[in-house]
């Protein structure tokens, strides 16, 4: 005889309690609800005659012998329209709503529907009664927002008949829209799905990635790429611009649709970018960027098990919509804090720790939200495609990399975008290290690149080849550096003076960018392989005239070098031609320096 689904604390421990009367019953991972203060808790451990639940909110004036009940089912959320330009919490509690009905602070057991239960959305149905439909086949479309087509699918399990379809119209997310006959059964469907954050949606295959995430970032798109699809760590001690990365990707790059997640952050950092997301314009449309994009706001100030499960709830988001065929970008900022909140949840539970105090789980816990990033062909009769591309930041104490969460994280990443202290106090923004950072999707996107290159008849190099003549430049005045401050600069081989100074040349006029620059924060591909064409060429000409005995002193002086330098914040994307410019005077320059020697 199974007993009744309602039990009572038995103890409580910081905020995890130990629950009685249900344990014959209850499921790992279910939600049970503390009923006198409407506490809702995740069911981790269950003993014969115990269960062990950590609530998702502080436990202060919990008594022993409350009642507590089990509430069937794990933490999931409501997948519907209304999800793109929300605000929500780690459990999906909308905080804009809670916001404008009780004010500016979060109170406990505040219950409040994650998505409207009375706005009615505009459905438009493209199937008809009769039509057979599969899990994940597409019923009709609701325009969610003005930038996004919300897609209604068949949920996963679920195959048949449509008996029955309503007419195009304006209906809630609770209404039944379409009835679906299995066999013998008919079952009816409205838009409101829900999905456990723990567990990953099905699809058919993974793909290898193919096409870069295109960031505007100029150090990322050519030294470091991303592909859709791909997951990167972005590691970087305070002050570092690690949210500044995560806010330019937000709102340059080529994804459809963003999950940003602050997980952890301070309370007045995520309350600017909250701010600041309902004012940007999106350039690609000219419409407000919130309307493709979707926040998970958990502070450092919030319940840390509610901070434990945030990066889980805006992975399901994302999956969601990558089920309808979207591009979809998670941003977490940052890792480190969800994994304190492990930390502290594990001690509380008195399980053994590993590493500085980590539990020994870390690992597979952050492979099992890494793993959810790719491309996959999509469940459905028709074939379709949607990627999740996963960026999480990681805070690691004092900039250590080679603390827990930095070096177990390495594991599951692609790409890696080491951020230095140094060059960020140098004021050096982006603050990318290129000789910390590393990226394994150059092959995949190298092909992509090829169809957006272009050839000038004085230095024909593609996407490829420019990122490894850079690498070396870079590389070579690492090598040199050591020696130029022992002997000085001065007294190295005109060559080794000519690669410290391109090196330079490469620094201030490619890699520095400013995100804040109307121009400079965002540069699109074909100038990028302007800007880097314009660098290599100067430095093949500059090689050739050092050759003819041409001083190395008067190259420097050429006046063009400071058009290059400015190239970034000077001409905007659209204004190729003025690059073409600059190369040609950079060419004239060098063939009048070198008439002019000819003449002495």
């Amino acid at each position: 005889m199974i007993s009744s689904k309602k039990g009572s604390i038995a103890s409580i421990h910081g905020s995890l309690i130990s629950i009685k009367g249900i344990e014959r019953q209850v499921k790992l991972h279910n939600i049970v609800k503390v009923e006198r203060h409407n506490i809702l808790g995740e069911v981790l451990q269950i003993y014969p005659d115990h269960v062990i639940a950590q609530c998702f909110e502080n436990t202060e004036k919990l008594r022993i012998h409350e009642d507590v009940v089990d509430l069937g089912s794990p933490l999931s959320m409501e997948l519907a329209p209304g999800l793109i330009s929300s605000i929500f919490d780690g459990i999906q509690r909308p905080l804009k709503i809670i916001y404008e009905q009780k004010g500016g602070f979060l109170e406990r057991g505040i219950e409040v529907e994650p998505l409207s239960r009375t706005k009615k959305w505009h459905f438009q149905p493209s199937k008809k009664i009769g039509d057979k439909v599969g899990e994940g086949d597409i019923i009709g479309i609701v325009q969610e927002t003005p930038l996004i087509e919300h897609k209604i699918m068949v949920p996963f399990t679920y195959s048949g008949i449509i008996t029955q379809i309503v007419q195009e119209g304006e209906y809630t997310i609770l209404e039944d829209i379409y009835t679906i006959k299995r066999e013998n059964d008919e079952i009816s469907f409205p838009m409101l799905q829900k999905w456990p954050v723990t567990r990953a949606r099905p699809f058919k295959r993974k793909k290898i990635p193919y096409e870069p995430l295109v960031t505007g970032i100029r150090v990322i798109d050519l030294l470091f790429p991303i592909a859709r699809g791909g997951c990167v760590a972005v590691p970087g001690g305070f002050g570092t611009g690690k949210t500044v990365i995560q806010q330019s990707l937000a709102k340059w790059s080529n994804a459809d649709i963003i999950i940003l997640v602050g997980c952890g952050e301070r309370g007045n950092e995520m309350a600017d970018v909250l701010k600041d997301f309902l004012k940007i314009i999106d350039p690609k449309t000219n419409r407000p960027l919130i309307e493709r994009v979707v926040l998970i706001a958990n502070t450092s100030n919030m319940p840390v098990s509610a901070r434990e499960i945030s990066i889980f709830s805006g992975v399901t988001i994302a999956e969601y919509y990558r089920d309808m065929g979207y591009n979809v970008a998670v941003l977490a900022d940052s890792t480190s804090r969800w994994a304190e909140a492990l930390r502290e949840i594990s001690g509380l539970m008195e399980e053994m720790p590993a590493e500085e105090g980590y539990p020994a789980y870390l690992s597979s816990k952050l492979s099992s939200f890494y793993e959810r990033s790719g491309v996959v062909q999509l469940v459905g009769s028709e074939e379709k495609y949607g990627s999740i591309t996963l960026v999480g930041s990681v805070s690691p104490p004092s900039g250590d990399f080679s603390e827990p969460v930095t070096a177990t994280t390495k594991r599951f990443v692609q790409a890696f975008w080491a951020l230095d202290a140094k060059l960020a106090y140098s004021k050096h923004y982006p603050a990318i290290n290129w000789l910390d950072s590393y990226s394994k999707y150059t092959d995949y996107v190298s092909d992509w690149w090829l169809e957006k290159n272009f050839n000038w008849k004085e230095i024909d190099v593609d996407w490829l080849e420019c990122r490894t003549r850079i690498d070396e430049i870079l590389a070579k005045e690492a090598n040199l550096e050591n020696i130029s401050q022992l002997i000085g600069e001065e007294n190295l081989p005109e060559e080794q003076q000519l690669s410290l100074f391109l090196a330079n040349l490469i620094k201030k006029g490619f890699l520095i960018q400013n995100a804040f620059d109307e121009i400079d924060r965002f540069t699109e591909p074909k100038k990028l392989l302007g800007m880097i064409k314009i660098i290599l060429l100067f430095y093949k000409q500059a090689s050739e005239l050092l050759q003819s005995g041409v001083l190395l002193e008067d190259i420097k002086k050429l006046d063009v070098i400071n058009k290059i330098l400015r190239i970034g914040i000077t001409i905007p994307n659209e204004d190729f031609d003025k690059i073409v410019e600059i190369k040609d005077t950079l060419i004239k320059e060098m063939e009048d320096l070198k008439f002019s020697y000819k003449g002495l």
